[in-house]
C-alpha cells in the first residue's frame, strides 16, 4: 500500500482505533501503516456506532459483515477478541478511565469494575507503548489522545 501511495501521489489511512493502540491489538507494518490515523482517538464501541451512523445517513457504504462479524485479530482459527479481553463496552469504559480521565486503578475498581481485569488492562497499556510509539500521527478528538504531541508515557 505503502509503494501504491507513493506511486500514485495518495495517503495511506491507518485503521487502528484507540482500544486497539491502547492494548497492543494492531500490528506494526500492518494495520498500523499509513500516513494518518483517523480514527486513532475513537474507542471500538464508537467505531461501531460511527459505521452504523454512516451507513444510515449516507447508504450502506460499510459491509454489514464488517459491523456485525466479531472482532478478532484472525490469529487463529475461530478466535475473537472476547476470548482474552472483557466486553468491549466494558473495556472501553475501563480505558477512558485511565486514558482520559486520569485515574488510578482503585478509582476504576470503585466504579464497579472487576480488579483483575483493572489490572490485565493497565498492564496491557503499559507493554504497548513500544507500539503507540510507531503509529502514525492520529486526529485528536478527546482530551488525551495518544499522538506525536503526548506526555513521556505516550499519552497527550
Amino acid at each position: 500500500l505503502m509503494a501504491l501511495s507513493n506511486k500514485f501521489g495518495r495517503l495511506v489511512l491507518s485503521t487502528g482505533n484507540k482500544t486497539e493502540l491502547a492494548l497492543g491489538y494492531c500490528t506494526l507494518y500492518g494495520d498500523m501503516s499509513g500516513g494518518l490515523s483517523v480514527i486513532s482517538d475513537l474507542n471500538k464501541s464508537e467505531v461501531y456506532e460511527l459505521a452504523k451512523w454512516v451507513n444510515k445517513n449516507k447508504g450502506s457504504c460499510i459491509p454489514l459483515n464488517s459491523i456485525e462479524k466479531p472482532p478478532s485479530a484472525e490469529l487463529k482459527l475461530n478466535q475473537v477478541d472476547q476470548d482474552s479481553l472483557p466486553p468491549y463496552e466494558i473495556l472501553d469504559a475501563i480505558l477512558k478511565g485511565m486514558i482520559e480521565e486520569e485515574l488510578s486503578i482503585s478509582s476504576i475498581v470503585k466504579r464497579g469494575f472487576d480488579k483483575d481485569v483493572v489490572k490485565k488492562v493497565w498492564e496491557m497499556l503499559d507493554l504497548a507503548e513500544y507500539k503507540r510509539r510507531q503509529a502514525p500521527p492520529g486526529v485528536k478528538i478527546t482530551r488525551r489522545a495518544f499522538g506525536k504531541d503526548a506526555d513521556d508515557d505516550g499519552r497527550s
